[in-house]
């Protein structure tokens, strides 16, 4: 079921939005593949920590967190992946992994990749593996106010000292 908390806020910030029911899907390109939108289009939520806060990053499903530049670009001196012991607790209406990317409904910092900018449209989870809300990229960025930073690598790319993550 879509979480409540991400409706009402959508309903009260007046953005307009489409809820997307799929079948079960559990990675970013597996949700794009069911509901036939390009993955890169998918915004997909991970938990970091920065410098010892939990903080929400967000980027297109296509690509992974490069956490050397992720760390570089915002001046810290850590970031490392939290585990779903550490986060799940935060999201108690929400499937583990299903996370919408409002850091800003969970009192948590949210850092965006640049480029989700590239298209119109995002779409994302909305609490669950079986339902996605698209909206315009514009209002996501005027209503949750992420920080935008470039760290992120298309799959399957290689950089020398950056641990493989598949995220």
């Amino acid at each position: 079921m879509i979480l409540k908390k991400l409706v009402e806020y959508l309903d009260t910030s007046g953005v307009k939005y489409t809820i997307l029911s799929h079948s079960l899907a559990y990675t970013a390109l597996e949700v794009a593949h069911a509901v036939h939108v390009p993955g890169k289009e998918i915004a997909k939520t991970v938990i970091v920590w920065i410098d010892g806060t939990m903080t929400m990053v967000v980027l297109p499903g296509t690509n992974l967190i490069n956490f050397t530049a992720l760390r570089e670009q915002l001046g810290a001196k850590g970031v490392d992946l939290a585990s779903e012991q550490e986060f799940s607790s935060r999201f108690p209406e929400c499937e583990v992994g299903a996370m919408p990317p409002f850091g800003n409904l969970f009192g948590m910092p949210v850092i965006a990749a640049s480029l989700l900018a590239d298209d119109t449209e995002i779409a994302f989870n909305a609490g669950s593996h079986h339902e996605l809300v698209r909206m315009s990229y514009a209002d996501y960025v005027d209503i949750v106010k992420p920080r935008i930073a470039s760290f992120t690598l298309r799959k399957g790319t290689y950089v020398e000292d950056e641990p493989t993550r598949l995220f």
